[in-house]
């Protein structure tokens, strides 16, 4: 078994080398893209989590080599096993991702990620304290299972988030034809990371774009749209606990005051913005009110065949 060392840790000089550079960028263009106290925030919050997975990282460990003990096959350490593993990794964040966004529960922890209102490289330092508990790492026992070994996995998903880490800026605009189809680009990123109706819970891709394209979450960056950032309910704070915890606060008041065990169950597990009363908005009400009113907008911009002048006494109402 070979020494596999993390490969974040040498790719910390160049995170620290590119965020410097892009506040250069940004001091030049638009020192909107940076905010003081947001950004330390965001260091913080990325301090906070490394010290989170340093405590929980040997129980982690320990699950995922018991689990590899009822592997299906035993996979060396040949390089392509390495490819696989590293694709394989992929998906499964992939669909981790998706869950984050879908299941209330992992999107206590995710959300912290989404919480910043400013998009740039510090962004991608934003990570949850609260991994361990809302159980992500399961999302990845699959591939023990099939035989990968969790320091094969556990290596690639390292090149997996220092491959991430580039995409969180507005520096760059797009990448070339071909590499915008098959990768994640900062343009692919910027529709995930956005609160605008159309981009929701869309691009959950952490390296191959295909997921979204072949699964039917992907979401073209326009030009006439430009990406708002944050969460549909922003946090109004640099509270560093508040960013951290401010979600898992929510979920422990739903189900507090939640009128049954049904309830209390959704208030975990439906997707964020679910009440049992119907008085808030999940990200699929809001987009569905959105192409409600594109769709009356293009009736409004069209008349029927059988006008050859619009009446506007006969138009529907652009209010309605």
């Amino acid at each position: 078994m070979p020494h596999l060392p993390n490969p974040v840790d040498y790719a910390i000089p160049a995170f620290v080398a590119l965020i410097l550079a892009e506040m250069a960028v940004a001091r030049l263009r638009d020192r909107r893209r940076f905010c003081p106290k947001d950004t330390l925030t965001s260091l913080a919050l990325g301090l906070g989590s490394t010290v989170a997975g340093l405590l929980t990282a040997g129980f982690v460990y320990a699950m995922a080599m018991w689990v590899y003990q009822f592997r299906i096959f035993t996979l060396g350490w040949a390089w392509y096993w390495f490819a696989i593993a590293f694709v394989l990794d992929d998906f499964a964040y992939y669909v981790f991702h998706r869950s984050a966004h879908r299941v209330r529960w992992f999107w206590a922890s995710h959300v912290i990620h989404h919480s910043s209102q400013h998009y740039n490289l510090t962004t991608a330092l934003r990570q949850t304290w609260t991994g361990f508990v809302s159980l992500g790492f399961l999302f990845r026992l699959p591939l023990f299972l099939l035989g990968f070994h969790p320091l094969m996995i556990f290596f690639v998903a390292g090149l997996n988030l220092i491959y991430q880490f580039w995409i969180h800026t507005e520096v760059i605009g797009r990448m070339p034809r071909w590499f915008e189809a098959v990768m994640n680009t900062p343009s692919h990123h910027r529709v995930h990371h956005a609160t605008n109706a159309r981009y929701l819970d869309r691009n959950y891709a952490g390296v191959f774009i295909v997921w979204d394209r072949w699964l039917g979450t992907f979401e073209e960056e326009r030009v006439d749209e430009r990406p708002r950032y944050g969460i549909v309910k922003d946090l109004g704070s640099f509270n560093l606990l508040w960013a951290a915890f401010h979600e898992w606060v929510g979920i422990a008041r739903d189900v507090w005051a939640a009128p049954d065990l049904k309830s209390r169950i959704g208030y975990m597990w439906m997707p964020p913005g679910w009440s049992h009363d119907g008085s808030r908005d999940t990200s699929e009400i809001i987009k569905a009110r959105w192409e409600a009113r594109q769709n009356r907008g293009i009736a409004w911009k069209q008349p029927t065949s059988s006008s050859s002048v619009e009446d506007p006494a006969a138009a529907p109402s652009r209010a309605a």
